[in-house]
C-alpha cells in the first residue's frame, strides 16, 4: 500500500533537510538554492495538508511572496512533514477526490504527490548539500509511475523540466528522477 510507503520516505527526507547547513547553496531544482527550495516546501506543505482533510486551502499568496525559512525552520519542516505523514498515512486519504486549490483530482493523485515531494525534494536537498538519499525502491517505483502520468502536464506547468533519459537498467530512484525532468549525475 503506497500510504505505508510514506513514513520511511519522510523519515529520509527530515533526516537529510534538518542536517542541511548551507543554504545558499545550489540546487537540481532550476531557480532554486537550498533557501528557495525549503520556502517552496514550507510554502505548499499547507496547501497539500488541506487536500488531505479535505479543507479549504490556505489563504492566497505566492511563494515567492513567502518568507518562511526563518531561525526555527528545522522545526517547523519537521513537525509539517510528520503533519503530512498522519494526514496522508492513512489509506482514506488516498480515496476519491479532493481539492488542492481549485484543481479537483483524485485523492491518489495527491497522495502521490507528497510522497514525490519526500523523494524528489529530499534527493534535490541531498545532493546541494553533499549527502545521499537513502529511498526505498518501492517508494521510487511510485513516484517514476506518478511522474510519467503527471509528467507533460507538470512540464507544461514548469513543475518539472524536460524529461531526463536514465540508462537502461537504472535504479527505480534514478527513473523517477529522470521522469521529473532531474538528472541523476548532477552535482552542485
Amino acid at each position: 500500500m503506497t500510504a505505508e510507503l510514506l513514513r520511511p520516505a519522510a523519515a529520509e527526507f527530515v533526516r537529510v533537510a534538518t542536517a542541511v547547513t548551507e543554504l545558499t547553496a545550489p540546487t537540481p531544482c532550476d531557480g532554486y538554492d537550498v533557501c528557495g527550495l525549503l520556502n517552496h516546501l514550507l510554502h505548499w506543505g499547507p496547501w497539500l495538508l488541506a487536500a488531505g482533510r479535505r479543507e479549504e486551502p490556505p489563504p492566497a499568496g505566492t511563494e515567492a511572496e513567502a518568507a518562511l525559512v526563518g531561525e526555527d525552520w528545522r522545526e517547523v519542516l519537521e513537525k509539517q512533514t510528520e503533519t503530512l505523514v498522519d494526514v496522508f498515512g492513512t489509506p482514506s486519504a488516498w480515496t476519491g477526490t479532493t481539492a488542492l486549490g481549485t484543481a479537483r483530482l483524485p485523492a491518489s493523485v495527491v497522495g502521490a504527490m507528497v510522497l514525490g515531494e519526500f523523494v524528489l525534494h529530499g534527493w534535490d536537498l541531498a545532493r546541494a548539500s553533499g549527502q545521499e538519499l537513502v529511498c526505498a525502491p518501492e517508494a521510487a517505483t511510485v513516484v517514476y509511475e506518478s511522474a510519467v502520468l503527471m509528467g507533460e502536464q507538470a512540464r507544461s506547468m514548469g513543475v518539472y523540466g524536460p524529461e531526463v533519459v536514465v540508462p537502461d537498467g537504472a535504479s527505480a530512484l534514478d527513473r523517477a528522477l529522470g521522469a521529473s525532468g532531474r538528472d541523476p549525475s548532477w552535482t552542485p
